[in-house]
């Protein structure tokens, strides 16, 4: 049973182009170097639902709590994924959620 305390971070991108689809996973990959995620996983959406083309690459990662989001978001890491990834894409929807 999932800790209830833990906070789950999902983020989901789409690219402003196709063409950059690789470039916006390989900037955002770096996150998974991020120390202060417990658990962190950066996938590109295998489109498999034909009702929904909207997200290009979604990144998962789990937290022991605010405190730990936050450092993680202050980290060198995280500024320099968005520095390659914020001019190619052009959707990013957070979420933050407790079990």
């Amino acid at each position: 049973m999932p800790d209830a305390h833990r906070l789950r971070h999902v983020v989901f991108f789409r690219a402003k182009e196709r063409a950059d689809v690789d470039r916006v996973f390989d900037g955002l990959s770096i996150l998974e170097a991020n120390p202060h995620a417990d658990v962190i996983s950066v996938r590109k959406n295998t489109h498999n639902d034909a009702l929904s083309d909207e997200v290009d690459v979604v990144v998962y990662a789990e937290f022991k709590d605010t405190d730990a989001l936050e450092a993680y978001k202050a980290h060198p890491l995280y500024q320099k994924s968005i520095d390659i990834v914020r001019p190619l894409r052009d959707l990013r929807v957070a979420a933050d959620i407790t079990f």
